[in-house]
This record gives C-alpha cells, structure tokens and sequence, in this order.
C-alpha cells in the first residue's frame, strides 16, 4: 500500500490565495468578512484533503470560496438593517465619489438577490457571470450536465430571480 504524499500548504496558499480572495472580496465587498472566507476556504481545503486528495485545486478552492461567501451573505441579509448611507453628500463630494456610490450600489442590488438563490443556482451564477466560466466549465465543476447548469442559470423558479427579471 503506498502513502499518500500531503499537499504543501505554504505553497497551495501562495498560488491560489490571490483566487480566493478575489473570489471571496468581489461577492462580499467587506474586508474582514472576506477574511474570514478566506480562512474558512482554506481550513475546508485541508479538511477535504485529509479524506481524499484534491485534482483541482483551483476549481475546488473557487467552489469552496464561493460557497462561504455566499453563506455570509446569506446571513448579512437575514440581519437588521442599519441606516442607509447619505448618497447626497457623497456624491457632493465629487464625480469619483458619486461614481464609486453607484457602482456600490449596483454590487449591493446583485448581492441581495444572490443571498436568496438556492445555493447551487447563485453559485452556478457566479461562475458564470462573475468569474467568466462557460457552461462547459461550470458543469465540470459542478460534476452536472451543461443542461443542468443552464437550467440552473435561467431558472425561473426562484422568487429572487422572478424579481430580478421584472426589474430589467
């Protein structure tokens, strides 16, 4: 019986960290939530490696970071509101300003609706629309048919997406 050599983890972090936390900070958009994704990324990395090993470590890292990020905005969206920003006096300030208003605004518009997808739905979305795969590819990921990604990227069975659609 041969041993199972163990991934170098110094060398994994190296390479992939900078997919993660790009992974985990565009869907959160909050630095110490995407901390902790990337945390908890890497933690269910070592502890899936443990019982088998990894083919792809960055399809799996991606999946994984995904998944934690949108679980945290599943839960920021299940909390009480604060008080809204004053977008005036922001964008009083200047164009670039106003502009990086918006464009937050437009992010926060897309996050709300991906915390109420299923779980495979806004994840399948992500890796199309966000990190540019193709249906092939997400199917792989996913270890599901292109029909199926597809299914899920257009389905319309969720109340999420049924509002999405009517607002645009």
């Amino acid at each position: 019986m041969s041993e199972r050599s163990e991934p170098d983890w110094s060398e994994i972090v190296e390479e992939y960290g900078p997919l993660v936390w790009k992974t985990a900070s565009r869907l959160l958009s909050h630095e110490a939530d995407a901390a902790d994704c990337f945390q908890e990324t890497f933690v269910a990395a070592w502890n899936a490696s443990v019982r088998e090993p990894i083919v792809n470590w960055p399809g799996f890292l991606k999946s994984v970071a995904t998944t934690a990020a949108l679980k945290r905005l599943r839960d920021r969206y299940r909390q009480p509101r604060g008080k809204l920003p004053d977008v005036a006096a922001r964008c009083a300030d200047g164009v670039d300003s106003c502009a990086e208003t918006e464009s937050g605004q437009l992010a926060e518009n897309l996050r709300q609706p991906l915390a109420e997808l299923e779980p495979r739905q806004a994840e399948v979305f992500c890796l199309i629309c966000l990190e540019g795969a193709s249906y092939a590819e997400a199917a792989r990921q996913w270890d599901i048919t292109e029909n199926n990604v597809g299914a899920d990227f257009i389905s319309g069975r969720s109340p999420a997406w049924r509002r999405r659609k009517c607002q645009t």
